[in-house]
């Protein structure tokens, strides 16, 4: 009877463990949270040797059967509890979700997942705005432009060129220096006559001229100045040249040195000269010379002038030019001290750039020996006269 009542058992929890596992396994998916008790195999017996049975009365032996079939139903008919037992196949996500829980190692389990934690923002997303990054104890590192301006020196400039890998220096050499040349080092010229005019005076009328041509780049030029002035009917009273080196000293003033060469019907002198001239504050164009003859004579010039914009074509320009001497200089009609000054202003209208007709008015003085001089050559120490001219450029 003993053996009868385990082959029942047998037979009636199988098909509850078949039908487990294809719930489990449906259509080939595992689910996790569903992880079904694996039972061992019923192992058969050992054939014991029986006893000579004794008599068993009937209503004992029909309770035994019913004993065992009940404790096995239960499997047929309903599903086992979910195992919530540690499983070596219980994976990071399934435990998270509590549909079981992973075999016990020797390091901690995760935590379970919270869902309302935000997930790692870098800041290059939460820039972007794809992101919020999680809140923090301390106020957030300031990145990008919120960054303060550092003081490090910039890097060094590339020094290879690409096309260095393809072409030979020679080559490389000579399209660097083509490259300076049309950046800022090519030659350029220039002549400008500032003053070419006609002076009206009670007396006697004359001429004037002052003007300057120059060759060069933006740093090294030669420049050639002239000016003199004389009477119609009459030589040239006074005349000279002047032969300079000009260098840049920044982009606003030139260094120049050279040598001037008197002409007319003065002292036929000869002048080392040193100056500057350039562009002052507010647009002055302001001009100093010292010179120092082969005799030893000394003078000096100052000159400036500006430009007095009306409207785009129409510029008034006043002007003003001081001559002096550190000695008596009876062969150039010169005295010591303040020599000549001329004060004047003209005003231009310019029908090209290069091309402006002007009318003006201008002031001259003689002083100290110079008007000595001027008086017993009969002629006049100064006075008014009107300035007809032209001002041009090529």
């Amino acid at each position: 009877m003993k053996t009868l009542a385990f082959f029942l058992a047998t037979v009636t929890a199988t098909p509850a463990a078949s039908a487990a596992a294809q719930m489990h396994e449906m259509h080939g998916m595992k689910m996790p949270g569903m992880a079904m008790p694996a039972k061992p195999a019923p192992k058969k017996p050992a054939p014991k040797k029986l006893a000579p049975a004794k008599p068993t009365p009937k209503h004992a032996a029909r309770k035994a059967t019913p004993a065992r079939a009940r404790a096995a139903k239960p499997a047929a008919s309903a599903m086992p509890a979910m195992d919530m037992s540690p499983t070596a196949a219980c994976s990071a996500e399934h435990a998270a979700m509590g549909h079981c829980q992973p075999a016990a190692t020797g390091a901690a389990p995760p935590p379970p997942a919270n869902p309302t934690a935000a997930a790692p923002c870098p800041p290059e997303h939460a820039a972007m705005g794809h992101c919020t990054p999680a809140a923090s104890d301390g106020p957030a590192a300031p990145a990008g432009t919120d960054q303060p301006a550092g003081t490090a020196p910039p890097p060094a400039p590339p020094t290879t060129l690409a096309a260095a890998r393809f072409y030979d220096p020679a080559t490389m050499a000579t399209a660097n220096r083509m490259m300076r040349d049309e950046h800022g080092g090519m030659r350029f010229s220039q002549i400008l006559f500032n003053l070419a005019e006609v002076h009206v005076r009670s007396g006697r009328d004359g001429y004037r001229w002052d003007g300057a041509g120059w060759f060069g780049g933006d740093i090294h030029r030669l420049v050639v100045k002239t000016e003199g002035e004389g009477g119609f009917g009459d030589r040239i009273e006074a005349a000279e040249v002047q032969a300079l080196y000009s260098r840049a000293l920044d982009p606003y003033w030139n260094l120049q040195a050279g040598v001037r060469q008197d002409l007319g019907a003065g002292a036929k002198r000869t002048y080392a000269a040193l100056g500057v001239e350039g562009l002052a504050p507010y647009w002055f164009d302001v001009e100093g010379t010292l010179f120092l003859s082969d005799k030893g004579d000394v003078l000096a010039r100052a000159e400036a002038w500006y430009d007095q914009r009306i409207t785009q074509r129409a510029i008034l320009q006043p002007r003003v030019e001081l001559n002096l001497a550190a000695q008596d200089m009876p062969g150039s009609r010169i005295g010591a001290g303040l020599s000549t000054a001329e004060l004047g202003v003209r005003l231009r209208y310019e029908i090209r750039r290069e091309f402006a007709p002007y009318v003006g008015l201008s002031w001259e003085r003689r002083y100290g020996a110079t008007a000595r001089y001027a008086r017993s050559d009969g002629d006049t120490t100064g006075g008014v006269s009107l300035a007809l001219g032209v001002r041009a450029w090529f």
